[in-house]
């Protein structure tokens, strides 16, 4: 009996022996990348995804020179001529409102898109959508259907597009002899119609797809039509004689 159980305690010694599991060597480590490799690998990042730079700012101080143009020169001339006692009685000219209308939309709505982004490019901001107020089965028209593009322009924006209207795209209309002075409403306000939007320099004349006319009526303070077209005169709108 006591062979048989130092037999049995041998064996069981002997498995172990066997079993025993081998020591797991330690896996190699990448060599650490030095600060300077992070640093220079981290400028290289931030230059990829660098944006471009905005335009600065506009001077505070910033004034058009048609505005400067009218209050150094123009409100002397109208005074002298009107015999204005108080400078707040001068005209002046309150907002330029442009309009494109469309009919050619109800048989092509694409055009909208075009008219949006040709007047965007030539008054500097967005414009807005005016829309059929009633349905008129004769023209094919539908209410609330878009037919037009219309964009209001005050204080800079009014002052500098006046300016590149007078300096720039007049002088590109075929023909041109001078505004006609027929567009006064009796009140002082003038409305006068282009036939192409291919005279102002901001479009693009490869991308045209349909060529377009648009009015821009003048809104000012005057009285009288005479008023009107002297202020109008006095800032540089070419009236035909």
């Amino acid at each position: 009996m006591a062979d048989k159980k130092d037999k049995d305690k041998a064996a069981k010694d002997g498995g172990k022996g066997k079993d025993k599991p081998k020591p797991q060597q330690a896996k190699p480590q990448a060599p650490a990348k030095s600060k300077e490799a992070k640093g220079a690998k981290g400028k290289g990042a931030e230059a990829e995804a660098a944006e471009p730079t905005e335009a600065r700012p506009r001077d505070p101080n910033y004034t058009p020179r048609l505005r400067t143009h009218y209050q150094k020169s123009v409100t002397a001339a109208l005074s002298k001529r009107f015999g204005y006692k108080n400078p707040m009685m001068v005209p002046r000219l309150q907002k330029v409102v442009l309009n494109m209308g469309l009919g050619a939309a109800v048989q092509n709505p694409k055009i909208i898109d075009s008219a949006v982004e040709d007047m965007r490019a030539i008054s500097g901001q967005k414009p807005v959508v005016t829309r059929a107020r009633k349905s008129i089965a004769t023209f094919k028209l539908r209410e609330n259907l878009p037919i037009g593009v219309m964009v209001t322009l005050r204080a800079e924006r009014m002052w500098e597009f006046v300016d590149r209207l007078i300096a720039f795209s007049l002088p590109r209309v075929r023909d041109f002899k001078g505004v006609s002075p027929k567009g006064f409403d009796g009140k002082g306000n003038f409305t006068m119609g282009l036939r192409e939007q291919i005279i102002f320099p901001e479009i693009d004349y490869d991308k045209i797809d349909v060529v377009k006319g648009l009015n821009i009526s003048f809104v000012t303070t005057a009285k009288t039509d005479e008023e009107g077209r002297a202020l109008l005169t006095e800032l540089g709108i070419p009236f035909r004689h």
